[in-house]
């Protein structure tokens, strides 16, 4: 006989969550908000955000960040609570996985990647190579 501290086990039928699709990039909540802010600033207000990678630094590429008025042709959008982000195909390569976060601490305050297909950086962290 069953009691009430008993699990309760059912054959009828699993629940399987919906399929969550993951992006290539992830935007902190932190990151989003200053985004955000930010553009609230602008005049007009831009369309979304792009994240790309450029080349440049002592270590071969560098991250880029811009407020864009529209998507490019080729470029993939993505949606990070209701924050539109542009990201070029060449660029997705590089940001497969990678996070960008906000960090304010007393010596500075600035967007931070975290990136898993990074070999090396620079002294200054400013740039990396794959």
């Amino acid at each position: 006989m069953a009691t009430a501290t008993d699990p309760i086990v059912s054959a009828t039928s699993t629940v399987v969550p919906a399929e969550i699709k993951a992006t290539p990039l992830n935007m902190t909540p932190a990151a989003i908000a200053k985004v955000r802010e930010i553009m609230a600033t602008q005049d007009p207000i831009p369309a979304g955000l792009r994240v790309g990678v450029v080349g440049g630094g002592c270590s071969g590429f560098q991250y880029s960040m811009a407020f864009e008025n529209a998507s490019g042709m080729m470029d993939k959008v993505f949606t990070y609570d209701g924050l539109k982000v542009f990201i070029d195909a060449t660029s997705l390569m590089y940001l497969n996985n990678c996070v960008v976060d906000y960090v304010e601490t007393f010596e500075a305050a600035g967007f931070k990647f975290e990136n898993p297909n990074v070999k090396s950086t620079c002294g200054c962290g400013s740039s990396f190579s794959v």
